[in-house]
């Protein structure tokens, strides 16, 4: 797999937006190892996740570029002569959506809508694969969440992320710019948000470990699943390396099932020690929270050979241990 995946990528331009972010560090280490040249757009704002140490070790050997996706004038600029797109430029609080949602629309749909525009007009044999959320198929009707679930987003965040994806398949089959939508759960690791909760309370969880505090979980009952990042990259790698994803939607997902509470324990576990406090959902979540929500990654399985390697264990094992050394830069 890792030779097939140099073919395709060795000595081609890529492009990540959000590339300082989380999973766009993640992936242009990747991709760099993989013999790449990578561009990474980033606005660096602070609520947004970029962090400059989830570069460390690979800043001489990327392209970056300062810059807002909002900036319709500089994406032309970015987008020619690149061989791939991955867009993972976004706004993922879902709070934040609901307080400011017209800086949620700005960037999760206005935005992608000028990227796929700039990509038809200089660049229409781009490939472009866009992160998409599992909070666009809102309260699940069964579970696991497969792609033919009805779609019906509980807040602005899920909203405008439905419409950055239904671009991206709308030019995909009009204009012809091969894009591919993942959509994707929990997503955990090194380089993951620790400051606050607007990537995913996971990182709020791990932050109070380290600085032996006490976390809270909300509710508990809630059954959910994670990806470690690294088999997020993976998809990401397999959806842009394949013509056959063109088009296509795919969930991402987790290898178990857990709830939150058994998750506190096993965290408190791996840790050693710490303890939690288990609260009442607050009113103002509660309106937009899905409940129990796993996927079914078969499609993707079935069609591209991908599925999640990494157990939660292991997940949470190596996560613990790089905020251990590294909490400091990311607080």
């Amino acid at each position: 797999m890792e030779e097939s995946l140099a073919k395709t990528f060795a000595g081609r331009r890529v492009l990540i937006t959000g590339g300082i972010g989380f999973i766009g560090s993640r992936l242009a280490r990747r991709l760099v190892r993989l013999g790449a040249e990578v561009m990474l757009v980033d606005s660096m704002i602070p609520e947004y996740g970029g962090n400059w140490r989830n570069l460390a070790g690979i800043e001489r050997r990327v392209q970056v570029n300062i810059s807002d996706v909002r900036d319709a004038h500089c994406l032309p600029h970015y987008v020619k002569g690149q061989h791939f797109l991955f867009n993972l430029a976004g706004q993922t609080s879902h709070m934040d959506s609901m307080a400011d949602p017209q800086t949620d629309l700005e960037i999760n749909a206005r935005a992608q809508l000028s990227i796929l525009d700039a990509c038809r007009r200089h660049n229409p044999r781009i490939r472009v694969v866009f992160a998409s959320t599992r909070q666009i198929y809102g309260r699940p009707d069964y579970l696991p969440v497969d792609e033919r679930h009805p779609l019906r987003p509980v807040d602005v965040n899920g909203i405008n992320k439905l419409a950055g994806e239904s671009y991206h398949l709308l030019y995909h089959e009009v204009h012809g710019v091969r894009s591919c939508v993942l959509r994707l759960t929990n997503t955990i690791g090194p380089g993951m948000r620790v400051k606050d909760a607007r990537q995913t309370f996971l990182g709020v969880w791990l932050r109070c470990l380290v600085e032996n505090r006490p976390f809270e979980v909300w509710g508990g009952d809630q059954i959910r699943d994670f990806t470690y990042v690294d088999d997020a990259v993976q998809a990401f790698l397999l959806a842009a390396a394949a013509p056959k994803a063109s088009g296509r939607v795919f969930n991402l997902g987790g290898l178990e099932r857990i709830s939150l509470h058994d998750l506190a324990d096993l965290l408190v576990e791996i840790n050693g020690g710490g303890r939690y406090l288990t609260r009442r959902y607050p009113s103002g979540r509660r309106k937009i929270d899905i409940g129990d929500f796993y996927a079914d990654y078969g499609l993707i399985e079935r069609t591209l050979g991908w599925r999640p390697r990494t157990r939660l264990r292991t997940a949470l094992t190596r996560t613990l241990a790089y905020y251990r050394r590294e909490l400091r830069h990311y607080v």
